[in-house]
């Protein structure tokens, strides 16, 4: 699904050039759930925004989906978003006037969805949330968590094959991380890949793979056991 091979991003001014990612080297297969950590200023946004497309690169190749993105205009980047991934931010980014059925279906009216298909999508993904009551709802009127129930509820409403979630819990306390997490881990089960930018090491943990960032390069790969009653992480007090 994501093929990134001998990968570098150079950021430059006219007095500096700073090498954000060092020949990386990451595959993705569909389906699976892959965290990426390290330090703040390591990589791991940049990252996961070259993999969005959002962000170009200077060296290397990326194969999204069997294609490469080498080249492509700013218009075909921007549809091949529209129609293979899906975006989580730590901020939620949400319209405040809008309602949740109206946030969760504006990424539709630009692909130009008719609205029977459009309302079908926005419900659907409401009841994978837990929303589908609060559909009228403003986002002042929801909790952090209720909000990147929203987040995520409008990424899913496109039927992206890949979600990119970066700090999908950084905003919320423990148990609302605990319940989007949940909400990300079944997502996941239903075919969904999915590539997720934490610093939270138990988060980390949920994932199916782990792969490490530092000053731009990757240096770790691992695949954990999948968190089950009997192998919760231990809290910090424990």
């Amino acid at each position: 699904m994501i093929k990134i091979n001998n990968l570098s991003k150079i950021f430059r001014t006219e007095l500096i050039e700073t090498h954000a990612l060092r020949a990386i080297d990451l595959h993705v297969k569909e389906g699976e759930f892959v965290a990426l950590t390290g330090p703040s200023g390591s990589g791991k946004s940049t990252l996961l925004n070259v993999i969005g497309t959002l962000e170009s690169f200077d060296q290397g190749q990326y194969l999204l989906d069997g294609h490469s993105v080498q080249g492509l205009s700013d218009k075909a980047l921007s549809a091949l978003r529209n129609e293979k991934i899906g975006f989580i931010f730590q901020g939620f980014n949400l319209i405040k006037d809008f309602s949740l059925f109206d946030n969760i279906e504006l990424p539709l009216r630009y692909r130009g969805m008719n609205s029977a298909e459009r309302k079908r999508r926005v419900e659907q993904a409401l009841e994978t949330v837990g929303l589908a009551a609060r559909r009228d709802y403003h986002p002042s009127q929801l909790s952090g968590g209720q909000q990147q129930r929203v987040a995520i509820a409008r990424a899913i409403a496109g039927e992206p094959r890949i979600l990119l979630a970066d700090e999908p819990t950084g905003n919320l306390d423990s148990l609302m991380a605990r319940q989007v997490m949940e909400l990300l881990e079944k997502i996941n089960q239903q075919g969904c890949t999915i590539l997720m930018v934490t610093h939270d090491p138990d988060q980390a943990r949920r994932a199916g793979r782990h792969v490490q960032i530092v000053d731009g390069q990757l240096n770790d790969a691992t695949v954990y056991e999948p968190l089950t009653p009997g192998n919760q992480p231990l809290s910090a007090g424990a």
